[in-house]
């Protein structure tokens, strides 16, 4: 028997063109059971991604929600005399796609994120695609912790931010 689906969708509109971005989020009810993987579930070597093109509307609410107006974001002018030439995405917008495979996919829906260490390696400009991708490299079985390889690359597969997650897996 099929579960009845629960849908929200979020639409948010860019505060500089005003334009709308619809976000959809499909939850089928009981899902929680079949959307994670328990420490016993999780295997070496399992990988798992998600892909997101980062638009300048995305780059302005990154701003708005933390803050971080740094005008090589979101001034062309400035941004013009910058060592990249041109506006750059927040490097922890890209980094925060980790998390959203982390919390979603692998391991998955009651995941806590413990430790998440990050180099930038490469700009991320405006309609990059970024796939960021996380891969199991140790379980710690005693301690309840997984430590997954944690990587973005651009549509080009270039990785552009690398680096290394602890999570407490979900227990069921």
């Amino acid at each position: 028997m099929s579960r009845p689906a629960l849908g929200l969708t979020y639409e948010l509109s860019c505060p500089k063109t005003g334009r709308v971005s619809g976000i959809s989020i499909i939850h089928t009810e009981g899902s929680e059971d079949c959307m994670s993987y328990t420490m016993d579930q999780l295997k070496i070597g399992q990988k798992a991604r998600f892909s997101k093109t980062i638009s300048e509307c995305d780059v302005y609410l990154f701003a708005g929600v933390t803050g971080d107006t740094n005008p090589a974001h979101l001034n062309t002018e400035y941004a013009k005399d910058t060592v990249f030439k041109k506006r750059i995405a927040h490097g922890m917008l890209s980094a925060s796609l980790i998390s959203t495979v982390l919390g979603t996919e692998l391991p998955g829906k009651g995941t806590i994120y413990l430790r998440q260490e990050v180099t930038f390696l490469r700009p991320v400009h405006f309609e990059d695609t970024i796939t960021a991708v996380v891969e199991v490299v140790g379980k710690d079985e005693r301690k309840n912790r997984v430590t997954l390889k944690t990587t973005c690359l651009n549509q080009e597969g270039v990785v552009v931010v690398d680096g290394e997650a602890t999570v407490i897996p979900p227990c069921c």
